[in-house]
């Protein structure tokens, strides 16, 4: 299964790679999803940037089988064992959703800031969730109560909890933050938890100066002849700090201005402050991240004709260009949308709509000239071959 920028949900044929089922009717980015539990089920679920999870049927792919409306863009969903319960992160809320009565039964409202990832631990007694405030929480399944939470240096990004044994005891939880540090967690054993505090002990003997007398008291505890029973033996802590290599944070560039008024989501701000440096790779990198984010018509809409025209000028010198004819098209057909009510009332935007005109009609002839020398060349080469 496979959620995707594009809005549909996909099931794929893992021997012939090729995509089996095509569920549509989200209308933004799909952010998560998972199959249902149990094999018998088959259904799948999804949670969409469109603020809306839903309930997918794979004997029944045209419309969802059940769709839940929430207040805002879904981050994360995550399935319960039992099969008949779904929970879902949006916004800084947590709702716990009843499939067979199909109503949400709980609202957890413990985070700050957006909830970002959910995972289930202790054998799924245990919700773990993390958020934009860099707060960890743990709540537990029967009233969804706190019962236990952590603070991260750095938002949190996802989460995972490992599990070891036959069991399935906890033992790692791993952590992405924003950052770029991936945080994992070790709950000690019996036989760890002893010699942590041994080290602690030991530290704190160190700072107050006590080390000697510690000493003393360890010896007369151990038995005679501990030395060559535990002889060869490496008793190598766990709290190595392992850095996987990659480009050093300090040399991180500044951002610059365009792009911090881009991650606050002042995307009209940003297209005027790019636009005066008129570094072409720049504007591209800048006009392609707001098409991405569904932004353009945002950053186009509300200007006069003042502002209007650097965005304008843009778009008429690199219409031609083909690498970014995709991008001016696009933002050439937001412009006549939003403004061609208004054509007439300034003799600036009338000359470059005349001149954006003229390169259009002129791209359009050579188009037509290309596809008939590409149809001589083709009556040429079929004979030949």
């Amino acid at each position: 299964m496979s959620a995707s920028d594009d809005r549909t949900v996909r099931l794929w044929d893992l021997p012939s790679q090729e995509s089996t089922t095509t569920f549509a009717g989200h209308q933004d980015y799909i952010r998560s999803g998972a199959f249902m539990p149990g094999q018998a089920s088959g259904l799948l679920v999804s949670g969409s940037y469109d603020q809306t999870v839903r309930l997918w049927d794979p004997r029944a792919p045209q419309t969802a089988v059940m769709t839940f409306k929430h207040s805002a863009p879904v981050e994360d969903v995550l399935p319960m064992p039992s099969g008949t319960t779904v929970l879902a992160a949006a916004d800084n809320q947590i709702s716990v959703l009843d499939l067979v009565a199909a109503r949400p039964l709980r609202l957890l409202k413990n985070h700050q800031k957006t909830v970002t990832s959910l995972c289930m631990g202790s054998n799924n007694t245990r919700l773990v969730s993390g958020g934009l405030d860099g707060h960890l929480k743990v709540f537990e399944t029967t009233a969804w109560n706190v019962v236990a939470g952590s603070k991260y240096p750095s938002p949190i990004l996802s989460l995972c909890v490992i599990g070891s044994g036959t069991t399935r005891e906890d033992r790692h939880l791993a952590g992405g933050m924003q950052s770029g540090n991936l945080s994992i967690k070790t709950r000690l054993s019996g036989q760890q938890k002893v010699k942590e505090r041994e080290r602690q002990k030991e530290m704190q003997a160190l700072i107050e100066g006590n080390i000697e007398e510690l000493d003393r008291k360890r010896a007369k505890k151990k038995p005679k002849g501990w030395e060559k029973r535990f002889r060869g033996q490496d008793f190598t802590g766990e709290g190595a700090d392992i850095i996987i290599e990659g480009r050093s944070r300090r040399n991180v560039k500044k951002p610059r201005p365009w792009e911090i008024l881009l991650r606050k989501g002042r995307y009209a701000a940003a297209l005027d402050e790019v636009l005066k440096g008129n570094h072409l790779p720049d504007v591209v990198t800048l006009l392609t991240a707001l098409r991405h984010r569904s932004a353009m018509r945002t950053a186009l809409s509300g200007r006069d004709d003042v502002s209007l025209q650097p965005i304008f000028k843009w778009v008429c010198v690199h219409i031609t260009n083909p690498r970014y004819v995709n991008l001016c098209v696009d933002i050439g057909i937001l412009i006549v949308d939003l403004y061609s009510v208004h054509m007439g009332e300034s003799p600036q935007i009338d000359k470059l709509m005349t001149r954006l005109h003229r390169a259009v009609r002129m791209e359009v002839e050579r188009s037509q000239q290309a596809w008939q020398t590409e149809g001589m060349l083709g009556m040429l080469i079929i004979p030949a071959e």
